[in-house]
Order: structure tokens, then sequence, then C-alpha cells
């Protein structure tokens, strides 16, 4: 069912989340929002209280610590992504754990909250090295990690259900629409990035229609694309046939997907 009216929406994670997204998703749906980042920082260190670049990034007004805030039952929605490579996060950050332990808290402070998992991506030229590459990974890592270790092991222990929003899809589905001509004024999905894994203000855009999609349950199409940053400059927006099909595009990958809890409709 698509989600109506006034929200609060917290994000926890990293700089694959960063300032600029919450704030265009926040323009777009009309929610206020708060969160708390760091540099590729873990689930495990934000609930151990060791974030690195933790000063760095919560600079922001929108900060809000963690456990504070979770335990405040202020946020009908809480977002919450784990650290890349995510293999990594589950060998040595006990992320399956860990995200349990946050999803239970989330839960005894506000037993109505809904709680998405945000699946992120790899960097593109580190991938490149490996067998299956960027796409191949990104494809990969959907069923056998972020399903099936943190989305099945929070089903296994009963604290009711986590949505997915798939920006890791999203990103796979424009790669190939890109390369397809199909998305004016971009070749592949390196157009999105700043560098070889954080997005530009392109990306910001397309995983905030992500959000969107999932957190409201409706077709982002015809959302406005001339946006702000975070910071109340105006983004480098995509042009208006760019942003319509992003905008299609997006509501394709995240209605395929049972795991969104979206399914295709009126819009």
């Amino acid at each position: 069912m698509p989600s109506e009216g006034a929200l609060q929406v917290y994000h926890l994670g990293h700089s694959l989340v960063g300032r600029d997204m919450p704030a265009m998703l926040a323009q777009l749906s009309g929610h206020g929002w708060n969160s708390q980042l760091g540099w590729g920082a873990s689930l495990n260190q934000h609930l151990q209280g060791e974030v690195p670049g933790f000063a760095e990034e919560n600079t922001s007004p929108a900060f809000r610590p963690a456990g504070e805030a979770i335990d405040s039952a202020d946020y009908p929605v809480v977002v919450l992504t784990e650290m890349v490579d995510l293999g990594d996060a589950i060998r040595y950050h006990d992320s399956a754990a860990v995200f349990q332990a946050w999803v239970t808290r989330i839960r005894a402070a506000r037993p109505d909250a809904r709680i998405y998992l945000y699946e992120t991506w790899h960097d593109r030229a580190l991938s490149a090295q490996l067998a299956g590459g960027w796409s191949g990974r990104i494809r990969a890592d959907l069923p056998a990690l972020w399903e099936g270790v943190l989305l099945r092991a929070t089903l296994q222990e009963g604290a009711g259900p986590v949505r997915l929003i798939p920006g890791g899809q999203v990103m796979l589905a424009f790669e190939a629409a890109a390369a397809r001509g199909e998305i004016p004024g971009y070749g592949s999905a390196a157009d999105l990035f700043s560098d070889q894994i954080h997005f530009n203000d392109s990306g910001a855009y397309l995983m905030a229609l992500t959000h969107y999609a999932v957190i409201r349950g409706r077709s982002p199409e015809g959302l406005p694309f001339a946006l702000n940053r975070a910071d109340g400059s105006p983004a480098k927006a995509p042009e208006a046939a760019a942003a319509l099909a992003m905008q299609r595009l997006v509501w394709q990958v995240v209605t395929s997907l049972p795991l969104t809890g979206v399914s295709a409709g009126p819009g």
C-alpha cells in the first residue's frame, strides 16, 4: 500500500548514503529526516560508537546520534545500510548479528516502525579486477549476502519484515539502459559517480528516487528533478527526458523485486 502523509525518516550508514541523497529524498517526499554517517562505517562500528570519520561526516544540522534517535521512537521509517565489501562486513564485523541487534532495538522502541535495508554497490575499478566484474558482483551479492545473510537472519529471529531498497540493482539496470541509449546524456553508470564508488548529483538523485519508490510505495514518475543539495545549493539536474527515464527505470526495478514489498499498480 502506498504510504501517505508526513513521515520522519532516519538514515544510518556511510558515504553511499551521504548528506545530499537524504536531502533530495526529503524534497521529493515532503518528510523530515536525520542521520548518522561515517567513512565506510559498518553497523557494528555505529553500534560500538567507534565510527571512522564521525566528526567530519556529522557536521550537518541533520545529524542526530543513532542510539538517541532510535530509542526516541520519533521515526516511523528507519533506513539501515551496511559497509561494503559486504562479505568483509559479515566476516569481520559480525554483520548478521549486528543488523539483527539494530532491528531489535528499533522494534523495541517503536513496534510499528518500517525498517529498510539499503543495498549498495562496489568500487568499479577494484571490481574490474575480479571475476564477474562490477555488475557480476552486485548481481551475485543480492541473493547471497544482502538477502541470504542479513535479511534471512532477521526473519529467522522473528523480528518482523525488513524491506529492501535496491540501490545496487537500480545501478545495474541503469548501466544496461544507458548502454542501450535509453538514458539521454548518460553512457553508463560511471556517469553517476564522482569517483569509482561515490555518487555525484545524478547518482544521488537516482538513489533518492529509489528510496522514494520503496518508502512511499508509489511510482516516482513525474517527480521534480531540479533539487537542492543538503547545503541548500542547487544540484546539477538531469535533463527532463533523462529524469523521466530514471523515474521509470526505478519503478520497473522496485516492482520487479518482491523484497521491496512494492507491487506495480496505479502510481
